[in-house]
């Protein structure tokens, strides 16, 4: 809102409204606030939380100091969308079609993460929202997504036009000699995304249905869409999975979330574009504000979730968290880069995954008895198998963190490693 207010100072010629032109400019604004939300507002809420007596009902693991973490406030993962959305909405071109994708999102699943907590808290029911609803729901957000990066006219890129040696050679240029790259003027429609580790590293999913007959790319989204659902689901549920102690989903997210800016921003400029040789999407400059708040509210959050809680975010935070970044990574067309950015993620759902399956095949080879007392971990997902090991889980915490920042150089890495 603010943005809108500030051009037309700019046009009356207000001294200094320009500013707000600058996408940099605003990021910063966004990642300010968000903080300062976060953080001052955030203690306000946990205090509103506490009085209502919206605590955590902790179950017995038998891990060390679990107990304790009984009643401490959850669903603070309000705090977080709070934090996330007010920035978005004074300092964002709210008409753009990225934004508006990732507002809806974030209170999609958001909604869907606070009937959980919702159920759990006041309803006394452990269990929450039965999964099949919550599976349903990510299925209809990831639904809503890929059918407007498919179709709506905003959605585009500018392919690169190259036509002679002296081209080709901008992808070795020093970067501070780099001029305006060649690019062709109409943008077009496609659905094409980056490919790590690849040369020719752009993938158009219409390849995997072209084959069938002469005209068949056209229903490429045939195959994107049920691709944006899988994405979202997974990643929603991996950062789910993940928020199981204290700053690990909050850190690991904020972590995440500034790789993903940073992709946004290259993405979204004709020179780094084409320096990184990598697609050139128009309009996706906008994302870099709404990651700036994104990040703020994951790191403000840490202020009162790191070890030992304050607050615990809840499916209200985890969920959504998770579907931002699986949406803004489509968004950008670098979702084929998840699995090493979201590396942690991945681990997280596999680990609980192969302890189901594997507990399953004990008990159908050897018997119930067997499959106890010889699980594949001492327990799933991986964080709390390190908890039973022994660790401490600050040391655990920071760990994964220090895993999560080798996973995001690893993933700026694949821009020019192929």
């Amino acid at each position: 809102m603010l943005y809108y207010l500030f051009q037309y100072l700019d046009k009356m010629d207000f001294p200094g409204a320009g500013v707000f032109q600058y996408i940099s400019f605003r990021a910063a604004l966004a990642l300010i606030t968000s903080l300062l939300i976060s953080m001052v507002f955030g203690k306000r809420i946990i205090n509103f939380i506490r009085k209502k007596q919206i605590g955590e009902t902790i179950r017995e693991l038998g891990l060390e100091g679990q107990t304790k973490k009984a009643g401490t406030p959850t669903m603070g993962g309000l705090i977080i969308i709070a934090a996330i959305v007010i920035p978005t909405l004074l300092f964002t071109k709210l008409h753009n079609v990225y934004i508006i994708l990732m507002l809806i999102s974030t209170l999609w699943l958001g909604g869907i993460g606070f009937l959980d907590d919702y159920i759990k808290v006041f309803k006394k029911n452990k269990e929450g929202l039965k999964g099949k609803f919550k599976v349903i729901g990510q299925i209809g957000i990831g639904l809503l997504v890929g059918s407007v990066l498919y179709f709506h006219p905003d959605v585009v890129i500018k392919e690169r036009v190259v036509s002679t040696s002296k081209d080709l050679g901008a992808i070795t240029t020093p970067i501070q000699n780099l001029k305006a790259p060649k690019y062709a003027e109409v943008p077009v429609k496609n659905i094409k995304t980056t490919i790590p580790f690849m040369k020719n590293n752009e993938l158009d999913y219409g390849r995997f249905i072209s084959w069938s007959c002469k005209d068949c790319a056209k229903w490429g989204w045939l195959i994107f869409i049920p691709m944006v659902i899988l994405i979202v689901t997974a990643v929603s549920n991996g950062a789910n999975i993940t928020d199981g102690i204290d700053g690990l989903a909050a850190g690991t997210s904020a972590i995440i979330g500034t790789t993903l800016g940073i992709l946004a921003y290259v993405s979204g400029n004709a020179v780094f574009a084409d320096y990184l040789n990598i697609m050139y999407i128009p309009n996706t400059g906008e994302l870099v504000v709404f990651i700036a708040a994104f990040v703020g509210a994951c790191v403000g959050f840490l202020w009162y979730n790191a070890f030992p809680a304050q607050v615990f975010m809840g499916d209200t935070g985890s969920l959504a968290i998770g579907g931002i970044i699986a949406v803004y990574a489509i968004a950008i067309r670098k979702e084929l880069l998840i699995p090493i950015l979201c590396g942690i993620f991945l681990v997280e759902n596999i680990s609980v995954i192969m302890q189901v399956y594997y507990f399953k095949y004990q008990k159908r080879k050897r018997g119930l008895e067997y499959a106890k007392e010889n699980r594949l971990f001492k327990m799933a997902p991986l964080h709390h198998h390190y908890q039973k090991v022994g660790f401490h889980e600050s040391k655990i915490v920071m760990r994964f963190f220090i895993i999560g920042i080798m996973l995001a150089v690893l993933t700026f890495v694949t821009l020019k490693l192929r």
